[in-house]
């Protein structure tokens, strides 16, 4: 922990590009795209309909964007609570002093996703997705 904390500025500077590469991820767009298209065929649905012409066809893609589109949004949601992690990290990890000179729980269990022990050393994961491994 001390060498995370002593390298924060390190640290939170990937903390930092994580959180633009979550949000540099367009799901914005695609819901948008995909309404646009639901709103084309569902007007291609009602003239069918009322032409009394087969639309099944138009009916299945109208069903198949609306799963895509349900797709996106949680993959939205899920991104924004990645980038919320993160960014409540980076604040959490700015406020720590330089150097621990006792173990912090609170702090051990904001920062690490889990800990690998092998013979001859063991993996840190931490849960910005830094990994680091430290020799016994």
């Amino acid at each position: 922990m001390n060498e995370v904390l002593a390298g924060k500025g390190t640290f939170l500077a990937f903390l930092k590009e994580n959180i633009a590469t979550v949000l540099n991820e367009e799901c914005d767009k695609a819901t948008k795209d995909i309404d646009e298209k639901l709103d084309e065929l569902q007007k291609e649905l009602l003239r069918l309909a009322n032409s009394k012409a087969d639309y099944e066809g138009v009916a299945d893609e109208i069903y198949r964007l609306r799963e895509l589109k349900q797709s996106a949004l949680v993959e939205s949601a899920e991104r924004e609570g990645k980038r919320q992690r993160i960014m409540e990290m980076a604040e959490f990890l700015d406020e720590q002093p330089e150097l621990l000179e006792e173990y912090d729980e609170q702090l051990v269990r904001r920062l690490i996703e889990k800990v690998t022990v092998f013979e001859e050393r063991f993996t840190v994961v931490f849960k910005s997705g830094v990994e680091t491994d430290i020799e016994i």
